[in-house]
């Protein structure tokens, strides 16, 4: 139903990062859109120092996960396309009076539980400008990763960079979903930001 509350998951490793309240857009059998809020309280990992969950080998992890603790989503607003069946999801960022800012690909694997929506990043990622002029991102990290038994293989790794590569072909050809499409998206007015979930009880996939 528009505006349901689900909670987006997003674990890097096997091992949860955040898990932010989201509201769902739209639903088809083709996917969904959800809006994530700028400032909404979400959960994040805590690590230690001021260190990033990828930058940290599996194996030094606590095999239960790391503790969450409250705090809010940092980035800009953000209009989010998981399609069915489909390793990637695309984001519209929004930065101050909803002005769109350009197109994020990130490619994952998804599974939906309920009102969960579980995430596995992929680590290598796309950013799309407004104009369509895209690169890649973290390609030195996804290199690192693959091979990992709590990563991708290289076969897997393989067909990620083919997502991706296939995306990077829609951002040139301007067509779905960097056709212009939702770039003028705006939340309705009597949608307010999330509360703060419960926190997360499964912080290992």
């Amino acid at each position: 139903m528009t505006g349901q509350i689900l909670r987006w998951n997003f674990f890097i490793g096997g091992h949860l990062s955040t898990s932010v309240p989201v509201r769902l857009v739209e639903r088809t059998v083709e996917g969904q859109l959800v809006w994530l809020e700028t400032g909404t309280p979400m959960w994040r990992t805590e690590l230690p120092g001021r260190a990033h969950l990828r930058d940290i080998p599996p194996h030094d992890r606590p095999a239960g996960g790391y503790p969450a603790k409250a705090d809010r989503w940092p980035l800009g607003s953000a209009l989010i396309h998981q399609p069915a069946g489909a390793d990637h999801a695309v984001f519209w960022f929004f930065g101050r009076r909803q002005k769109f800012r350009g197109w994020y690909v990130n490619l994952e694997h998804r599974v939906h539980h309920g009102e969960d929506i579980d995430v596995a990043d992929h680590e290598l990622d796309i950013n799309v400008a407004p104009d369509r002029t895209w690169q890649w991102k973290d390609e030195r990290s996804f290199a690192e990763k693959t091979g990992h038994p709590a990563y991708w293989s290289a076969d897997e790794a393989a067909a990620i960079r083919a997502e991706g590569e296939r995306m990077a072909g829609f951002a040139e050809a301007g067509a779905f979903p960097f056709d212009g499409s939702w770039c003028d998206f705006r939340p309705p007015k009597h949608w307010t930001t999330p509360t703060l979930a419960a926190a997360p009880t499964r912080t290992v996939l």
